[in-house]
Parts: C-alpha cells; sequence; structure tokens
C-alpha cells in the first residue's frame, strides 16, 4: 500500500492525475449511457449502440490510462511505443465492446457478472499493454502481488457497476460510472505501484516515439469530442426515444380504448398478439381467451374450408394492403358485417414482423346501404315502369335525369337523351324525328320552345301538346324551390278519343249514330232562338215508320237494327246545313230545317220522302217501310221546342192514321181533338172506378128456323156530362190508354155471369180487342172467367176482327187455339 501511495504521490503530476480521473468518470459515464441505449433498443440497433459503447467508451478510458501515464513522472526519461499504444487502444474498445454486447445479450446477473469481468480483465489488459509500450534506458520489475490486486480489484468494482446498471434508474447509473472510473483509477495507480523502472545504459530509440505534450494535447481533445458527440447523440435518441415510447404508449391506450373499431395485430403465421377493447366489444372475446388463437376463427366454416383468412394474408402480404366486407362471427355464433383492412407490419430490415388488423362492424350501415339501394331500386323500376314520361331539368334548362317512357312517347331513339342536354336541343330533336324538312323541323322546334318556356316562365302548371300523328300528350309542371323543374308527360290519346266517344254517345244514338233527344232538342232550341232573332222559320217533322213492328215481328230484330241503320245512312247523305235529322227512340224520328219559304220545306220533306220510300234489302228480303211523317212549323204552329214537336207528333199521328195521306200538316183542330181523346182517357179509368159502363144485348136467330141461338153483347158507356157514348169513340181511345184490358174483363165476367143464369142454353158473344187477344193471360182470364161463373164453354162465343189477326198472325193464332182448347 505505500507503494502505491508513494507512487501517487512522489511519482505523478497531481493536475493530471486529475485530469486523468475527470476523463475517466466522463467516459466511464458514457460507457453507462450507452449500455442502457443498447438495452432499450429493441432491433438491431443496439448492436449500434454497443459499438459507439465500445469507441467512445474504450477511447475515453484508453485515454484515462495514458492522461494518467503523461502525468508519471519517476525520474527516468521515457517515450511511448507507437504499436504497442495502439494495440493498447484497440484492447481498451474490445474490452469495452464486449462488455457492452454481454450486458445486451443476457439481461440478467450472469450477463452483467460477466460483463464486469470482461471489462476489468479488458481494462486490466489495456493498462499493462500500456506500460509495455514505454521506453526508457532500463527495465520495468514487477511486484506480483500488486499486479494481481490491480486486476482483482478492477474486475470486481467493474462487475458492481454492471449489476448497479442492470437495476436502471439515474441514481443507479451515476454510481454505476463512478465505481467503473474508481475501478479503473484503482487497477490504474495499485498497477503502478507494482512497477519498478530500474535505470540502465540503454539509448532510447527516436524513431516511432511520440511526444508527450502532442500525445496528452490529443488524446484529451479526441476522448472529449468521442464521448462528447456520443453523449450528445445517447441524449437525443434518448429523449426521441422517450417521446416515441410515450407517443407509442398514448397510442396503445388510444388503441385499447377504442370501442368503435377493433384493433388488434396478427403474428406472421395469422395469430392474434393484441386485444383492443373495441375488438371485445365487437367479437365478444376477452384478451386473454384470443390472443394466440388463429383469426381464422372469425370466419364462417365454409370460408375457413376456403381457405379465405390465408389469402387475406397473402393479399396483404403481396399488395401491401387486404380490404373486403363480408360476414364476421362472434364468440356466442352470431354474425355482423365488418369491413376489415390488413396490412403487413415490417421491421426495419423490411421483415414481415406480423399484421395490423381492423374491423369496423358495419351492419347498420350496410342496413342503411341495403335500405337505400332497396330504395333507389324501387324508384328506378318505378320510373321506367311507369306510364308517364318524366324529365328533371336543372335551372340552367339542362336535362339530369329522364326515363324510358319519355322517349317511348316520342319515340327518340335508344340513347339519344343524355343528361346535360338543354331543353332547346331535346325540343329540335325530337322534330328533326319527326320532320324531314330541317327548316320546317326547326320553325316548329323553335315555335314550340317558345310556347313552353312561356309557360314555364309562367309557372304554369299543365298544358296539352297535339302531335303531328293525332297524340294528345298532357305536359304538368312542377317547380323546384332551388331552380329548374320537372315535366310530365302523358300520352291521353285515348282518354280524349273516349271522352270525345263519350260526349258523342251522349248526344247520338249508339244503333244508328244519329244524334239522339237531347242532341235534338239542343239544336232546336238554338235554331228557334236564331230565328226569334233574325225572324226566320223552322219546321219540324216527326217521323215514325210504318211497318217497323211488322219487320221485327217477321224477320227479328237483327233485320230491324239493320233497317234502322240503313235509314240513318240514307239521311246522312241527304242532310244539307242548317237541317238535322235524329232518332228519338224505336221507330220515331225527328228532323229539323231552318227555312225561309214554304218552297223549301216542300223540297224538304220530298228527300224525306224518296229516301223512306226507296226499298230496303236485307239479305234475301226486300223490304219497303215507308213513313208517316207530321209536320209542325215554327212560329205558326208553336213557340216553344216541346210545343213543336208535340204537335208535330200530333200531325205524325194523323198521318199514320189516314188511309190516303203520310204527311200532315199540324192545325188547331188536330190539339183540340188530342186533348179530348185525354181527357177521355182519365174518365174511362173514372167510368170502371164508378160502375158507368153497361151491357147491352142484341138477339141472334137462326137464318133458317128463325129461332134464337144466343144473344151480342153490346157495351154503352153513359158518361155523366157526354151522356151516352158511342163504343166506336172511346173504344179506340181505351186501347191507346190501356184501358181496354180491365174493361174487356169486365164486360167478359160480366156477359158469363147473366148467361150463366139464362133459362135456355143460349150462347152469349163477346167481342174482343186486338190488344186483349195480343195480350199473354187472355186464355187464362177466359178459363177463369168460366170457372167462377160456371158458364158452359160451348155456350161463350169470341168474336175479333180481321185486323186483329193481320197486324199479329201468330200471337193471335197462338191465343185462340189456347182459348179452343179449353
Amino acid at each position: 500500500m505505500y507503494a502505491v501511495l508513494s507512487c501517487l504521490a512522489y511519482e505523478h503530476n497531481l493536475f493530471l492525475v486529475v485530469v486523468a480521473g475527470a476523463l475517466c468518470f466522463i467516459a466511464n459515464a458514457g460507457t453507462v449511457v450507452f449500455a442502457a441505449r443498447a438495452r432499450q433498443a429493441n432491433d438491431r440497433s443496439r448492436y449500434g449502440w454497443v459499438i459507439v459503447s465500445g469507441g467512445a467508451g474504450g477511447f475515453g478510458i484508453w485515454a484515462t490510462h495514458f492522461v494518467a501515464m503523461l502525468a508519471y513522472d519517476p525520474g527516468q526519461l521515457f517515450t511511448f511505443n507507437l504499436s504497442l499504444t495502439l494495440l493498447s487502444l484497440g484492447i481498451a474498445f474490445l474490452a469495452t465492446f464486449a462488455a457492452g454486447l454481454l450486458a445486451v445479450l443476457f439481461t440478467g446477473k450472469s450477463g452483467a457478472v460477466a460483463a464486469g469481468l470482461v471489462f476489468g480483465t479488458g481494462v486490466s489488459c489495456m493498462h499493462f499493454t500500456g506500460m509495455a509500450a514505454i521506453e526508457f534506458g532500463g527495465l520495468i520489475v514487477w511486484s506480483q502481488p500488486l499486479v494481481i490486486a490491480a486486476i482483482v480489484t478492477a474486475i470486481v468494482m467493474s462487475t458492481t457497476a454492471f449489476l448497479m446498471i442492470l437495476k436502471g434508474g439515474l441514481a443507479n447509473n451515476i454510481l454505476a460510472a463512478g465505481l467503473l472510473s474508481l475501478g479503473i483509477v484503482f487497477m490504474h495507480f495499485i498497477a503502478m505501484g507494482a512497477a519498478t523502472l530500474v535505470p540502465g545504459f540503454g539509448i532510447l530509440p527516436e524513431d516511432g516515439m511520440l511526444s508527450k505534450p502532442l500525445m496528452l494535447a490529443t488524446i484529451i481533445a479526441v476522448s472529449l469530442s468521442l464521448i462528447g458527440s456520443g453523449l450528445a447523440v445517447a441524449t437525443i435518441t434518448g429523449r426521441a426515444a422517450r417521446s416515441s415510447k410515450a407517443s407509442e404508449a398514448n397510442f396503445q391506450m388510444l388503441v385499447r380504448g377504442v370501442t368503435d373499431y377493433a384493433i388488434y395485430m396478427l403474428s406472421p403465421e395469422g395469430a392474434v398478439s393484441s386485444w383492443n377493447a373495441g375488438a371485445e366489444r365487437a367479437k365478444g372475446y376477452r384478451a386473454d381467451e384470443i390472443i394466440g388463437q388463429h383469426f381464422a376463427r372469425f370466419y364462417s366454416d365454409e370460408e375457413q374450408a376456403r381457405g379465405l383468412p390465408e389469402q387475406a394474408l397473402a393479399t396483404a402480404r403481396t399488395t401491401g394492403l387486404f380490404e373486403a366486407e363480408g360476414r364476421r362471427y362472434r364468440k356466442d355464433g352470431s354474425w355482423f358485417w365488418a369491413h376489415v383492412v390488413i396490412q403487413p407490419v415490417l421491421d426495419d430490415d423490411g421483415v414481415l414482423a406480423g399484421y395490423a388488423k381492423i374491423t369496423r362492424d358495419i351492419t347498420r350501415q350496410r342496413q342503411d346501404t341495403d335500405r337505400i339501394a332497396s330504395v333507389t331500386q324501387n324508384l328506378d323500376l318505378a320510373l321506367e315502369n311507369m306510364a308517364q314520361g318524366i324529365c328533371l331539368f336543372d335551372r340552367e334548362q339542362r336535362l339530369v335525369l329522364t326515363n324510358r317512357r319519355y322517349g317511348q312517347i316520342f319515340r327518340f331513339e335508344e340513347g339519344a337523351l343524355k343528361p346535360g342536354m338543354t331543353y332547346r336541343e331535346i325540343v329540335a330533336l325530337g322534330y328533326r324525328t319527326s320532320f324531314a324538312d330541317a327548316a320546317e323541323a326547326e320553325a316548329r322546334a323553335e315555335q314550340h320552345y317558345q310556347r313552353n318556356i312561356a309557360a314555364i316562365n309562367s309557372r304554369q302548371e299543365a298544358l296539352l301538346h297535339r302531335l303531328s300523328d293525332d297524340r294528345t300528350i298532357r305536359i304538368d309542371f312542377s317547380y323546384l324551390d332551388q331552380g329548374g323543374w320537372v315535366s310530365t308527360f302523358e300520352d291521353i290519346s285515348e282518354r280524349i278519343r273516349s271522352e270525345e266517344k263519350i260526349a258523342f254517345m251522349a248526344k247520338h244514338d249508339s244503333l244508328t249514330q244519329l244524334p239522339n233527344r237531347p242532341a235534338l232538342m239542343e239544336y232546336l232550341e238554338a235554331e228557334v232562338r236564331n230565328a226569334e232573332s233574325e225572324g226566320g222559320h223552322v219546321a219540324v217533322v216527326g217521323i215514325d215508320l210504318n211497318k217497323f213492328k211488322q219487320i221485327n215481328d217477321q224477320f227479328g230484330h237483327a233485320a230491324g237494327d239493320a233497317v234502322l241503320k240503313e235509314i240513318a245512312e240514307r239521311m246522312n247523305s241527304i242532310v244539307r246545313p242548317h237541317e238535322m235529322f235524329a232518332r228519338f227512340g224505336g221507330d220515331e224520328f225527328v228532323a229539323v230545317k231552318r227555312y225561309g219559304d214554304l218552297a223549301e220545306v216542300s223540297e224538304f220533306l220530298d228527300r224525306l220522302s224518296d229516301a223512306f220510300g226507296q226499298p230496303i234489302q236485307i239479305e234475301v228480303h226486300r223490304l219497303s217501310p215507308g213513313a208517316s211523317m207530321g209536320v209542325a212549323l215554327y212560329p205558326h204552329d208553336g213557340a216553344s221546342p216541346d210545343a213543336l214537336i208535340a204537335n208535330a207528333d200530333l200531325a205524325m199521328y194523323r198521318a199514320k192514321g189516314s188511309l190516303s195521306r203520310d204527311i200532315c200538316f199540324y192545325d188547331i183542330e188536330m190539339d183540340e181533338a188530342a186533348r179530348d181523346r185525354t181527357k177521355m182517357a182519365e174518365d174511362l179509368w173514372t167510368a170502371i172506378e164508378q160502375d158507368q159502363l153497361r151491357l147491352h144485348y142484341q138477339v141472334q136467330k137462326s137464318v133458317a128456323t128463325d129461332e134464337i141461338t144466343g144473344y151480342e153483347v153490346l157495351l154503352r158507356w153513359s158518361h155523366p156530362e157526354r151522356g151516352n157514348v158511342s163504343p166506336a169513340d172511346f173504344i179506340g181511345v181505351a186501347e191507346e190508354c190501356g184501358a181496354i184490358l180491365p174493361i174487356g174483363a169486365w164486360v167478359l165476367r160480366e156477359a158469363c155471369r147473366e148467361a150463366a143464369n139464362w133459362p135456355n142454353d143460349y150462347k152469349v158473344a163477346v167481342n174482343l180487342s186486338p190488344v186483349q187477344i195480343a195480350h199473354a193471360d187472355m186464355p187464362a182470364l177466359v178459363h177463369t172467367v168460366l170457372l167462377e161463373t160456371g158458364l158452359k164453354p160451348s155456350r161463350l162465343e169470341l168474336e175479333i176482327t180481321e185486323s186483329s189477326i193481320i197486324s199479329d198472325k201468330q200471337r193471335a193464332m197462338n191465343a185462340l187455339r189456347s182459348i179452343k182448347a179449353l
């Protein structure tokens, strides 16, 4: 110990010793910092820090040794061998590098002990190699115990220092740096105390020797530069590492806290290596349940069998990204729609380290998308299948959208209409399609455009457009708040034709297409007004076919309809302006003519007579129905349309009853006779109710024997005002008003009742009206009366006129056969 202290006190420059000690501490502090950085690095950068530690720390330790050697003054002139000096530097570097490498590779105490052993041994080797580099005129004698003590001291303190580094923390790192520094210093001065320089007679070599001042300045400058640079780099990278670690920690906290996204890592083989709250929420697995499991379990069995998970990883690995949407399965077996992104994660050397996988639950979005798609599809289907064409134009009059029906209505070629076309261009295209003449098409297009734009600018709601092919298109406009409009186009041609047909049928007869009663009355009212204001005249002709009923009965109603149609065609061919021919119903017609003098009326009647007089060919039958006509003139025969029609009817019935005339003009007597017949018809019904009718009997005798054979019933009417009315006066009226049926039944019943009480079996003869014969219940009435009165059928004679059979021969014969069978 004395030798060591003596060497330090008397053979060293204490200032340089302090400098060496400070340099040693700085170097070892750098070594500790670099080693800590190497331990913190988790990739190949740790080896870089080990190299930095070996370089800067090793050089600093070597510099400490040689500064201390420069402080050594044994009283002998000496210098240093360059080769051995450089070798000692290399040993210092290798020792520091090897110790750092062991500390990094072996993170436990064994690594720290090994590092301390290598470091202490290496530093000792560096020292003794450096001592061997001393050259002077003598030799060095070593104290073996002190040499061993120096080496042991270096190893023990170095090992202790590396164990302190293992604990981590700033205080432990400072203490470790101090221990390393003390170990080196103690080792140096113990070793220096073990050396004794024995002078000799040798001569110092001049070549290969280093100047002490130059060596001192160089060593201190280089050492401080290396150590300072290393510490600066370590400080900067340490801060960056801490910042990165803090950012990574914050990111990890963020990832773990995200619940809307499943974010987790996969190993290169596809096993789950991390798990966040979003993943647990989305898939139902806790981290301890899923980490280490292959992510294929999130796929269906079928998808796993098809190798889809492996294909996803392969795509991510080869293209840098895998992105897809599909079903992903939870822990409970349920599934959700997921948007999946997988990206490969590479280390600094480009080697695959795993995969980052992000899964987002898009079930709600998918449902919304499907709903929107469904609505859109339905809207498209509705647009494409609606009966109306539709166009949407923006505020610049450009087409935004349209449907197929619009093109069909205006017969555009498929694909001719494109979004962005102006309304003017579309109109022009439509007219070019319809008109071969370009100039005419352009003129019509401009006219159409200006008319429709004016309607749009005035915010008109609808308009009608008549096409050249006689179709009618209704255009409805709906205006948008932001400008522009929607046009709806509907082909209403059929509706217009239907409405026109309905309007036509409302005023025309469905069979003959002639004007009907309402149409004629409207026309007649207008003509009467004109005649009244202009002082003109109007003739009204009532017409009835003479043999129409016989035609229907003999040839059928189809033949009757054919006759009516033929007459309608004839009348349409002869009717002139200010004339009308209408069907009132059945076989009744009315003609109207405005005239100036009676000659025009006469000519009109001649035309009508000729038309009705011409035979009508129905299949093989040649028919000549003829017609009876009655004429009433305005204003002489009536001032209103109703009066004229009624008076023309009266005149027509007179003509119908005449055997010599087919045309009769109305006169006032007709009206009085008609009123009298109407009053008589009313009185007949009263006569039935008040028992005003009486039966008289006229004797019937045999011409051969002059004996009484029976009695003929004679009907008499004792009217309270008219007195006794002859059957000739009221039977016709009774037939017209229908009273003949109850009167005839009363006569038959009363005659049979009285005849049944006669003492002799005289016959009773009762006349039957043609109306009675035509009535279907006549045979039943006769049968009932005979049963009620008890009169033998053989005593009842029914007398009928020839006209009864002629008017409807078949029905009359059937009725008579039925009665005879009684």
